[in-house]
């Protein structure tokens, strides 16, 4: 009897190997064990070739737990028949439960769900071993389960796209966006990381300078006057126009109209700015941030105007406002310090209403959405479905919004408070 209980515990004991093995092995990060592959680790090949075969693997578990179960139950059946009689088999029932259940499954898995890469870097071989020995069983065991697959007329094919790869890969950031033990700076990776999964989906009108924003100059005026606005502009390239300020006639470069300035011995009168003006470049407003990227590098320009379907003059994009989409605002010297999200004490924000929602979403972690509108003025105009005045208030996404200031037809200033349990998240982080 004793023989056949130390029997018994030694295949519990490979069943527990078994199932921690099956545990670690599918819960396991592929990346993680690809970036260990690519570091030269055997292990992580081994568990990689086994990733890419898991239905032989998850096969392999189940015919050796199985015997080793069916055994370990019939050993102890016998034993305890001998000893009890008929009841013996009640007996022998709740002992393997027990021992099955506790330390068979739930303690290995338990043990393999805290240590998942050590316990599959450590198994591999093993289950890589055991895969090979049963392969002609499972394929025998795989052709009867197809066949009866296909009598269910249920697909058998693996149809994974690239759309579901994205959307994998979305949730697995937003999965560790979610982690409360994520420093700030990591935090500051993954919302990069997010904005460059959207650039397919994000058109130039959403992140675009606006026109109202964008420095022009008429090509018709003296050349010292135009001399002195591109001086004073903040801006490298500055857009030229004729006649109207939607007659776009050409972007001049401050470093090429500096150097026909020298090569004119500094006599602006020798200079025409529209010889040096480069062709302006116009795109639809509706080119996503990710086409309009490789446009960019295509035709290596960085700057570029954008219209709408008549043709009216928009704005104007840039690969810095392509680049800030994705590692948030790049400010130098000479930019223009614009008034924007200004947190009161009693946990609302003074928001101008040209704040895009994307800034405010990926900065506050807010979820407007942006699908209506890219501004905070264009989402409450949408919402309120009229032009508010100032000091009206609405609830909306339960966020509560108050307009402060409203120039003409022009939201210009709101007061934003967000859901309490949104605020104190803020307030802690």
């Amino acid at each position: 009897m004793l023989v056949t209980f130390l029997i018994v515990i030694v295949l519990i004991a490979v069943t527990a190997v078994f199932a921690a093995a099956e545990t670690a092995l599918t819960a396991v990060s592929r990346p993680a064990i690809y970036a260990l592959e690519q570091e030269g680790d055997e292990r992580a090949k081994t568990v990689n070739r086994l990733l890419d075969k898991r239905e032989l693997l998850i096969s392999t578990v189940l015919l050796w737990n199985t015997l080793i179960n069916i055994l370990a139950s019939a050993l102890v059946t016998s034993v305890m028949i001998e000893s009890f009689g008929e009841r013996g088999i009640v007996y022998a029932t709740g002992i393997m439960t027990l021992l099955i259940l506790i330390y068979g499954e739930i303690l290995p898995k338990t043990f393999a769900l805290l240590h998942t890469t050590g316990t599959a870097l450590t198994l591999a071989g093993l289950m890589s071993a055991l895969v090979t020995v049963v392969t002609p069983i499972n394929i025998v065991i795989h052709g009867l389960v197809n066949a009866t697959l296909r009598l269910l007329r249920i697909s058998t094919e693996h149809n994974r796209t690239a759309e579901q790869a994205i959307t994998e890969l979305r949730g697995t950031i937003e999965l560790h966006m979610a982690d409360d033990q994520i420093v700030q700076e990591d935090k500051h990776e993954h919302v990069m990381l997010r904005s460059v999964l959207d650039l397919a989906d994000v058109t130039v009108g959403e992140v675009m300078i606006h026109r109202k924003k964008v420095v022009t100059i008429d090509a018709e005026l003296p050349m010292a006057e135009i001399l002195e606005q591109v001086a004073a502009s903040p801006y490298s390239r500055v857009p030229l126009w004729r006649d109207t300020p939607d007659n776009i006639v050409g972007v001049i470069h401050a470093k090429a109209l500096l150097r026909a300035m020298n090569a004119a011995g500094g006599d602006p009168t020798k200079v025409n700015v529209l010889t040096l003006a480069a062709k302006p470049w116009f795109i639809p407003d509706g080119t996503t941030l990710l086409d309009q990227m490789n446009a960019f590098r295509a035709r290596r320009e960085h700057f570029s105007m954008v219209v709408d379907e008549y043709g009216t003059l928009l704005g104007v994009v840039t690969l810095e406002d392509i680049l800030e989409e994705i590692v948030g605002d790049i400010r130098d010297e000479h930019d223009i310090p614009v008034a924007g999200v200004r947190p009161q004490t009693d946990g609302s924000y003074l928001i101008d209403g040209s704040v895009t929602l994307r800034d405010l979403n990926r900065e506050l972690n807010w979820g407007l959405p942006d699908d209506k509108a890219s501004t905070l003025a264009g989402f409450v105009l949408h919402e309120a479905r009229t032009i508010p005045e100032a000091g009206q208030q609405f609830l909306f996404c339960g966020f509560r919004f108050q307009v402060v200031r409203r120039a003409r037809n022009q939201l210009t200033l709101l007061r934003v408070t967000p859901p309490k349990e949104e605020s104190a998240s803020n307030a802690a982080a």
